[in-house]
Parts: structure tokens; C-alpha cells; sequence
């Protein structure tokens, strides 16, 4: 019996031990980490007397925060801090012909979306394969192939969405195949999921979803004048539900030379499901809009008028109409909505451009037509007053 108890003893010891101490799928000898991979591939291109290493790596950590002052018809209606951005981006090459891309935001939300099997929150998550200088291939989440500066660049730079771009899902999962004609011309075309909006909401009665909810897109950059001007047109369809299709048509027009930054945006999209949400907002009685278009013309200029020192003057027209009347939903313009912004960065340290603060104004004007006022809707103009800083931090 004491064996017994003593065998027993040693098994169950040994299990808890396993157990908290479980087998990791690579043993911590057996392959180098990619930092060790980094370090090493870089010292012995140095000893090579090479000048370019095989393997890059970065990590950025991005941070924005502000004091705001909110007001809403006019009225002052709170003073709040806020982060505004918190997002860790990983990226690099493993060798000549793959690289990888990861972001993730921690300021967005986090909902999982089934089909992908990701979170929201996930910006990035591909790889992209390099076959030759003409032609590349990437996988996984990635930025829709669509024209327009204010959402391809940076967020950090945009300040503040249009309305088009704020309820614009510009990060989905699917293939993209780019093919570079001449270093100034690019061809994109990509397959990817298309996200209805309409999970918290439900499909119209008598809609039945789609098998294939994907959406294509085919995107055409080119840069003229030495790089000064870039031009950017885009076309996409796809399918929301059986028989409500999705299409866009996008362009983008930017300058860019010396202290000078310029653009204008022209997005138009026309669907049979309102996926944005904006149109159907308007009913108090939760609902989903059917047979929607949505306008938007965007204009920016920014200007660093002193190495320490960037202005800027932004401004959005964006329109929102029926184009067949359906429910309660007639046909015509609902909203008209105008944006209207102003900023001035300093940017306190020359060795470190990643760190600024930043005064910004943001107006928004919203017109109803009958139409929207029909349906009992109310959308009063908004004001914004902030008072921020904004570093990205180069963690490696």
C-alpha cells in the first residue's frame, strides 16, 4: 500500500508539473527569434562588408492624446480627455522577396468578425510576396485597392475623417495582385471579403444573404512631374446581399512639393444596402436603408511654413440621397454635411519629427431635407476644440 501511495504520489506530481508547465511548440534553443535573426544577419553583413542586410524588422508605437472641448448647436456640452490613437505596427522583410505587415489599434473597437476570425481592431495582418520587380502578391488583412489620399495615408495625418472615411470598413481580408508597369505607374487588383455593417442591425425583411460577399476592386496610381503630382483612380463592385449590390468609384489628386501638401478626394458610392449606416441612422426606429448613394469631394492644404511649424485648412462636402424609394425611405437627397477644419502643429525637436502638439478646430454642419425630416430625424451641427500631442515611437 505505501508503494501504492508513493507511486500515486510521484504520477500526480509529475502531471501538475506538466501542466503548469507545458510543451512549447519550439524549444527555446531551436530556432534563433527574429530579433536574434536581425542582430545576427545584420552583424554578419557588416563583417561581409555589405551594405544591405537581408532581414528588417521595425516596430512603431503610435500615440496620440487631446484635451477637448465639445459644443453641439452651439451650446458648450463637455470638457473630456481622450486617446485618440494607441496603435503598435510591426513590419519588415525576411528576405528579398517576403515581408510582413502587422497593426494592430488599441483605441478602436474590438468586435470579432466571424468570417475572418479576426477583431476588428486588427488593421494589418499580411504577407507579401515579391516575386520580381513587376509583380507582387499580398495575403491576408490588408488596406483596400482604392483611391483617395485621406484613406490611404497615415491617420495620424488625416486628424480628422471625412464622414465617407469614418464609416468606411478600409480594412479587409483577401489577395491583392500588384503589377508595376514603370516605377511611376502601379496596377492593383485584389479580392476581399466585403463586411456588410449590418451585423448589429439584421438584413430587410424579404433580403436573403449573399454566398458571395466579396468585393473586387482595380486601382491605378501614377506620379508625374518628377513625383510632385500623384493621381489615384479606383472602381470596385460587389455583393452586400442576393440581388444588393455594392459599387465605388473613387479618385484621388494630390500635390506634394517642397512645404507644400495638397489634395482633393472625389469618393461616390452607390449600393442597395445602406451599410454605412448614415442614411438609416436617421430613422428613430431601427431600420436599414435600402437603394443609397453617397457623394463626398474632400480638399486639404498643409503647409510648413518654418522646419518647426505645419498649417493646415481642410474642408468635405459630402451629400446622402435615396436613389429608389423603399420603406420609409423616399427617394432624393436626405443630408447634406460639411467639414470644415484648421490646425497648427509645432513640432518642438528636430531630432525627433515623430513628436508634435498639436491646436485643432473641427466643424460640422449637417442640412436634413424634408425627406430626412419626415422620418422625425435631427442632426444639429457639432464643433470640436483640441488641444494635443502625437508621437510615434520607433521601438526598434
Amino acid at each position: 500500500m505505501k508503494k501504492l501511495l508513493l507511486t500515486l504520489s510521484i504520477f500526480f506530481a509529475l502531471n501538475a508539473y506538466a501542466q503548469h508547465n507545458p510543451k512549447t511548440l519550439i524549444a527555446e534553443d531551436e530556432l534563433p527569434t527574429m530579433v536574434e535573426r536581425i542582430i545576427e544577419r545584420r552583424d554578419s553583413v557588416m563583417n561581409d562588408g555589405y551594405k544591405i542586410r537581408k532581414i528588417k524588422s521595425h516596430i512603431n508605437l503610435e500615440f496620440a492624446s487631446s484635451a477637448n472641448a465639445y459644443f453641439s448647436a452651439g451650446k458648450f456640452d463637455e470638457m473630456a480627455f481622450k486617446m485618440n490613437r494607441v496603435r503598435l505596427e510591426i513590419y519588415g522583410r525576411l528576405n528579398d522577396h517576403l515581408s510582413y505587415h502587422f497593426r494592430q489599434s488599441f483605441s478602436s473597437y474590438n468586435n470579432v468578425n466571424t468570417v475572418e476570425n479576426l477583431p476588428s481592431s486588427i488593421e494589418y495582418a499580411n504577407l507579401k510576396w515579391r516575386f520580381n520587380d513587376k509583380f507582387d502578391l499580398v495575403v491576408g488583412k490588408q488596406f483596400l485597392a482604392v483611391a483617395g489620399y485621406e484613406g490611404y495615408v497615415n491617420g495620424l495625418l488625416v486628424r480628422e475623417f471625412s464622414e465617407f472615411n469614418n464609416n468606411f470598413a478600409i480594412f479587409q481580408t483577401g489577395v491583392k495582385a500588384a503589377t508595376y508597369l514603370t516605377p511611376d505607374q502601379h496596377l492593383y487588383f485584389q479580392v476581399v471579403n466585403q463586411k456588410t455593417g449590418l451585423e448589429d442591425y439584421g438584413l430587410p425583411a424579404g433580403v436573403e444573404p449573399s454566398k458571395f460577399p466579396l468585393l473586387a476592386s482595380a486601382c491605378w496610381m501614377g506620379w508625374f512631374a518628377d513625383g510632385t503630382i500623384n493621381l489615384q483612380y479606383s472602381a470596385s463592385a460587389g455583393q452586400l446581399a442576393k440581388g444588393k449590390n455594392i459599387y465605388y468609384l473613387m479618385c484621388g489628386n494630390v500635390y506634394e512639393k517642397g512645404p507644400v501638401l495638397a489634395y482633393l478626394d472625389v469618393l461616390y458610392q452607390r449600393s442597395g444596402l445602406d451599410n454605412q449606416h448614415r442614411i438609416s441612422s436617421l430613422s428613430p426606429v431601427p431600420s436599414v436603408a435600402q437603394n443609397i448613394q453617397y457623394l463626398t469631394v474632400i480638399g486639404n492644404v498643409d503647409y510648413r511654413f518654418h522646419p518647426k511649424w505645419n498649417g493646415y485648412l481642410k474642408g468635405a462636402y459630402e451629400t446622402a440621397g435615396i436613389y429608389e424609394e423603399n420603406g420609409p425611405f423616399v427617394k432624393g437627397r436626405m443630408m447634406t454635411a460639411w467639414n470644415a477644419q484648421a490646425c497648427l502643429e509645432w513640432f518642438p525637436f528636430e531630432e525627433d519629427k515623430g513628436f508634435k502638439v498639436f491646436a485643432h478646430y473641427v466643424y460640422k454642419g449637417f442640412e436634413l431635407t424634408e425627406n430626412a425630416k419626415a422620418l422625425g430625424a435631427t442632426k444639429p451641427h457639432t464643433q470640436r476644440i483640441s488641444l494635443g500631442i502625437q508621437y510615434i515611437i520607433p521601438v526598434l
